[in-house]
């Protein structure tokens, strides 16, 4: 049980819905007001339908590929800490880079504002260090992708009420812990790493 609220915390994190209100924001400016809920909704649909392939297709294409378990620790901790630095350190265009006009589909909401490279890479993760625990990981998963659609789905009211500097504040917190979270992971996955070569 433990892990299943460790995996959910992490995903949380990695997913960053607080990060993302203001990319949300900044991308549908230009969509209709009456739209705005639905292309939130969309996106959001699209991005568990992709973390759910890849929790439970992940690993197959990963062992197709002879790509072991450390490697994907090792990758996902990498690309975790880059965008915990991005998220202490933000650039001129956010932690995703420039985004396109109109109303999105699937990039850059869906893809990789929720379903980004750690939180797939984490999915993955989670069920190469335990097939056997496929329900827990899939609760995890839909319970952090829950936190982060209310979230997103009431971005507006969050913006009111924390502000532009609270949202900073509360990323540059979580972009802190994740930092830590992605250190760990590397040294886990560079832990196993070296057994196997003993």
């Amino acid at each position: 049980m433990d892990n299943t609220i460790a995996a959910f915390i992490t995903l949380v994190l990695v997913m960053d819905p607080l990060g993302n209100v203001p990319i949300f924001l900044s991308v549908l400016k230009d969509v209709e007001r009456k739209r705005r809920q639905w292309v939130i909704f969309r996106e959001l649909l699209i991005a568990l339908v992709v973390l759910l392939i890849f929790l439970y297709a992940g690993s197959s294409v990963l062992n197709f590929m002879g790509l072991k378990q450390e490697s994907v620790s090792i990758a996902g901790a990498i690309i975790l800490f880059l965008i915990a630095i991005r998220m202490i350190f933000p650039s001129p265009h956010g932690i995703m880079g420039d985004t396109p006009e109109g109303e999105p589909f699937i990039v850059p909401l869906a893809i990789p504002a929720v379903a980004g490279p750690s939180s797939l890479a984490f999915a993955m993760l989670m069920v190469s260090n335990d097939p056997t625990r496929m329900l827990e990981w899939t609760a995890a998963l839909v319970a952090a992708w829950a936190v982060a659609a209310v979230v997103l789905m009431s971005s507006p009211l969050l913006l009111r009420a924390l502000g532009s500097r609270g949202l900073i504040a509360m990323e540059r917190l979580m972009g802190m812990i994740l930092v830590i979270i992605s250190v760990q992971m590397f040294f886990n996955g560079l832990e196993t790493s070296l057994h196997l070569v003993d």
